[in-house]
């Protein structure tokens, strides 16, 4: 027919249950001609099987069958079936008036009368079967919006302003924790559960939403009967009449527990270290702001110490990164019970906020000072708390710290400059020996602007041709000959003369520049050794100091082999000497790097041996081939029994790990003798020679002349 609904395009499922086979055949026709597909069950027993097989979509049922009546088939229907919505026509006699009663206590949809009007059944199963799409659909739609809302932890309410009756929506009651019972909630009920903070902000939002029609957006905490506590985000809005008097407040409540405790803890990882839970850089940054703005009200100054731990590097080297984790936490857990509130008026955390800024390097910001030298007795206390050992695993490790201090407004009254001043007083505490603090003082600043000079001099000093090499002789202790000559960095400064490497190497390996000077240096010294062999002199080893800072990259071997490519040098007559700082890089990688320059020829010595860090079980696995005795030992060896006795346990391992010893530092012929003795190889030391330039040397040592 013509005038079906899209609805009905697709082929409908009819199932006709009555034991007349002639009542099913004329009703398979009135339908049929209607686009449906008629089944057909003789009795209720069929009914039931086909419809727990697959439902139709529309079932017609006689009330009168044997056993199993019309009646249990329908209450089987919608007690059992998965389909209990699925529309059911009773067909019923003209009079029987109490089975149209029973049918629809049964659950039926409708009911005809027999004789059947074909017709009527026609239309009356069509727009049954079109409210039953409308029925499915709006069942549908409720499910899909109690999903959404269970997804979103959304509920829904309507207050009616006449009656006083809230009702809630399923979702609603279980952020609520009340019971899912279909029946409005007391308001009172629902007031109870709202935080007594926040209950006057909830009970001023109904009242003005009800009486000027204001919508309402604001957030609750609330307080369950489980006493767990929950935070919602409340939206509502008042609907009126006619006159603009309230009808009813229409709202929805999210429960954001969780989405404000992300929220909360996204806050907390910006302004806090991962590691220890204090202060990070920028929240140190606000506090400094904070206290500099409530120092100017009050007039009371505030102060700064700047903490950098000493030698931590050795800790993560030699232990790893692990232990080295846990010790910057137990020095946070030090310094949080370390600093008072008494070292300062103010009080809770802004008083004494304590931050690590990265690395080994942490803050304590002391507020409202009543007088600034309250930090150096916070400061002295510090030390003293991290004096004592800290237990590691099976390790007990004592560490030291240094600390710079600064006040406002006296050592500056922004927060960027008194940063810096303690940080100039912190470096200025390491120079003092560490392990102390140290106020700022104004002559930091200078010693710092120096400093600066100095790098950008050097910067241009690779430029400018302003470096050279001298040589010092190392002779043997055997014959007193030339054993060879270790290669010395000088820099010809045009305003302050030849300067030597102490002044102006560390600076060097802070900014980075060793990296070009150690090339150059190990160049030169290649080029002249060279340029020596070239003129007919003897051909004499020549020894490069390396800095620790060479070896990172793990190219250091390439970059060598590279040098005696280019300079046609001879490894053989190479020596890298290097110190026992280079283990605290990659212990692995420089033991790699090392054999690798052995295995080409290249010679490496152990420099200022006994200074350092090193075990005799270290050095035994080292790839070395010489050591050299420090000359803090060597020059006590002729006054005092004790130095003479390690310089001797020092020459007596050495041998034993089948190396060469060689004692720098060599200033007296009491010393020589001690040394030879001993039976140190090689010396070398102002009593021979002090450094000099390449010709100078070649002309008294390479050549036939005085060597005593």
């Amino acid at each position: 027919m013509s005038d079906a609904g899209p609805e009905l395009r697709r082929a409908r499922r009819v199932l006709v249950v009555d034991d007349d086979p002639a009542m099913r055949m004329l009703v398979r026709e009135a339908l049929e001609p209607e686009g449906h597909v008629v089944e057909e069950a003789a009795d209720g027993e069929a009914a039931v099987t086909r419809f727990a097989h697959r439902a139709p979509d529309l079932v017609l049922l006689d009330v009168q069958m044997p056993r199993l009546d019309g009646f249990a088939v329908c209450a089987w229907i919608r007690a059992h079936s998965r389909a209990p919505d699925t529309p059911v026509v009773m067909m019923t006699g003209n009079d029987d008036v109490a089975s149209i009663r029973r049918a629809y206590e049964a659950g039926a949809t409708d009911f005809v009368t027999k004789p059947l009007n074909w017709l009527i059944l026609s239309h009356r199963v069509r727009y049954l079967l079109r409210a039953s799409d409308d029925t499915g659909e709006l069942r549908r739609s409720r499910e899909r919006l109690a999903s959404a809302q269970r997804l979103a932890r959304i509920g829904s309410f309507e207050f009616d302003a006449e009656t006083g009756a809230l009702l809630a929506s399923a979702e609603l009651r279980a952020i609520l924790g009340l019971a899912s019972e279909d029946k409005p909630v007391a308001p009172p009920e629902v007031l109870e559960l709202v935080h007594p903070a926040d209950r006057a902000d909830v009970e001023d939002a109904a009242r003005a939403c009800l009486e000027s029609g204001s919508a309402v957006r604001l957030e609750a905490r609330l307080v369950l009967a489980d006493a767990s506590q929950r935070i919602v985000h409340c939206q509502a809005q008042s609907l009126r009449d006619a006159a603009g008097g309230p009808l009813r407040i229409e709202g929805t409540v999210q429960d954001v527990t969780e989405r404000k405790r992300a929220e909360e803890q996204i806050r907390y990882l910006a302004h806090h270290d991962g590691l220890t839970g204090l202060g990070n850089r920028p929240l140190f940054q606000q506090r400094c702001e904070i206290a500099a703005a409530q120092a100017r009200r009050s007039s009371l100054p505030f102060g700064l110490l700047l903490l950098d731990l000493d030698h931590f590097k050795r800790i993560n080297d030699t232990l790893g990164h692990s232990l080295g984790d846990r010790l910057l936490q137990g020095v946070a857990d030090r310094l949080v019970t370390s600093v008072r509130d008494s070292d300062c008026i103010a009080r809770g955390e802004l008083g004494t906020a304590i931050s690590r800024l990265g690395g080994d390097e942490f803050t304590i910001l002391l507020t409202q000072l009543r007088d600034p030298q309250d930090l150096g007795r916070a400061a002295r206390r510090i030390l003293d708390a991290l004096s004592r050992p800290f237990r590691l695993g099976e390790h007990e490790v004592v560490i030291s710290a240094s600390i710079g201090i600064a006040a406002w407004p006296d050592d500056g009254a922004d927060v960027e400059t008194l940063s810096r001043n303690a940080d100039a007083a912190m470096y200025h505490a390491k120079e003092r020996g560490r392990n102390n603090y140290q106020f700022y003082a104004e002559s930091m600043n200078a010693v710092a602007l120096r400093r600066l000079i100095l790098e950008g001099k050097l910067r241009r000093a690779l430029e400018q041709d302003e470096l050279a090499l001298h040589y010092q002789p190392k002779l043997s202790a055997r014959d007193g000959s030339l054993a060879g000559v270790e290669a010395l960095l000088r820099w010809r400064d045009p305003e302050h003369g030849l300067t030597l490497p102490g002044v102006f190497i560390p600076i060097a390996e802070e900014t980075g520049l060793i990296e070009p000077l150690g090339h150059w240096a190990l160049r030169e010294a290649c080029a002249q050794a060279v340029s020596w062999r070239e003129r007919g002199l003897p051909a004499v080893p020549v020894s490069v100091n390396l800095s620790a800072h060479q070896f990172r990259g793990g190219s250091l071997a390439q970059k060598v082999f590279a040098v005696l490519e280019e300079t046609g040098m001879d490894p053989r007559g190479l020596e890298l000497e290097i110190t026992e700082s280079v283990l605290l890089n990659d212990g692995g990688a420089v033991a790699r790097e090392l054999a690798a320059l052995r295995e080409r020829g290249v010679q490496v010595s152990l420099d200022d041996f006994g200074t350092g860090y090193s075990s005799f079980a270290y050095l035994r696995r080292l790839p070395v081939d010489a050591l050299k005795i420090d000359r803090s030992f060597v020059a006590d060896i002729a006054s005092d029994a004790d130095a003479a006795a390690l310089v001797a346990a020092i020459v007596s391992m050495g041998h034993a790990l089948r190396l060469r010893v060689i004692a720098e530092g060599v200033e007296t012929a009491e010393q020589r003798e001690l040394l030879v003795r001993m039976g140190c190889d090689e010396l070398q030391g102002f009593l021979f020679a002090k450094p000099a330039d390449a010709w100078e040397v070649a002309a008294r040592w390479m050549v036939a002349g005085d060597r005593d």
